[in-house]
């Protein structure tokens, strides 16, 4: 569909798949018309609506800057390093000869990432993010996204009663076969990157956070389900068996979602997500084949994040704002 009366020419809507409720292609947008207030509001409310964009036709890192900065101010990834020139942008690069290599059920993956939001092991979500790639493989290289307001609406009743309220603990360790929840494979770490070992070092600077379990769309009121199977490591207290159980079931309903989407790259593409309302992994590339991707991270803060400290102390009363 053509979006706007004022504008008939400005891009094309469609589903990125028939059956799937959230995720839109965006086709047929000049970047002569990024600055166009029209066109911009209308982006901003279709991402808001399905919380994944698939932008096609488009190049460059001017046009990848100026589509992010729509939809938020952009800044430095605070676990990557960013590229000199442009510091809004962090390179995601798998190279055969010194790239992070993870055994996958037996199968040798280039970055491999399991289901997870960015930056949940911290208290301040970033608001998303926009990829674009620079060298793709020949195979495998995809990036899956799913949807957490379909993951709540899916959710069992005697689920969403159980756990309106609770909060889980996450902690930073980029060893996914450290992950506790929602695992869909069992993976070894076979050889560590030197960016995600410099980081591996300094895991001690990443204290636990909170992020509630469910909460509202701020612009819909739609709830949702607010759980990242990786970095979880319990619910605030419930660190027993039953509250491991409890998000055991709950991360499987998630990772076990219909409401997946699962993007096969092609040079052009720049897909934007919403971090707060989606999942998103990576299938890793094949071993001996370079994946190439940059990124940005646009900012925000959904204000529902805390430090195990931080709560702590407001448990205690010695915080009232």
């Amino acid at each position: 569909m053509k979006i706007g009366t004022m504008m008939p020419q400005a891009f094309d809507v469609t589903p990125v798949r028939a059956d799937l409720p959230f995720a839109a292609r965006i086709t047929g947008l000049d970047p002569a018309r990024l600055s166009d207030p029209d066109v911009r509001d209308a982006l901003r409310n279709i991402w808001i609506d399905k919380g994944v964009l698939v932008f096609r036709g488009l190049e460059g890192e001017d046009v990848h800057l100026e589509l992010s900065r729509i939809f938020g101010t952009l800044v430095q990834h605070p676990a990557r390093e960013a590229r000199a020139a442009h510091p809004e942008l962090m390179t995601v690069r798998y190279k055969p000869e010194s790239g992070w290599l993870i055994d996958v059920d037996g199968e040798l993956r280039g970055t491999w990432l399991p289901w997870h939001s960015d930056l949940i092991y911290v208290d301040r979500i970033n608001r998303g993010g926009i990829l674009r790639p620079v060298q793709l493989p020949s195979h495998l290289g995809q990036t899956g996204f799913i949807d957490k307001i379909g993951a709540y609406q899916s959710l069992p009743d005697h689920l969403k009663w159980r756990i309106e309220g609770l909060n889980v603990i996450y902690k930073y360790d980029l060893d996914a076969s450290h992950q506790k929840f929602g695992r869909t494979a069992n993976p070894k770490m076979v050889r560590i990157s030197p960016d995600v070992a410099s980081i591996q070092a300094r895991l001690d600077d990443f204290p636990r956070v909170l992020h509630p379990m469910v909460y509202e769309q701020r612009e819909t009121g739609r709830k949702v389900l607010n759980v990242s199977p990786w970095f979880a490591v319990g619910i605030q207290g419930m660190e027993n068996a039953e509250g491991d159980a409890l998000l055991a079931e709950v991360a499987d309903h998630i990772v076990g979602s219909s409401d997946v989407y699962l993007h096969d790259w092609e040079m052009g593409d720049m897909v934007l997500w919403d971090n707060w309302r989606t999942l998103h992994s990576a299938t890793g590339c094949p071993p001996d084949e370079e994946r190439w991707m940059l990124r940005t991270t646009i900012e925000g803060d959904y204000g529902l994040g805390r430090t195990e400290d931080d709560a702590a102390i407001d448990r205690a009363g010695y915080i009232t704002v």
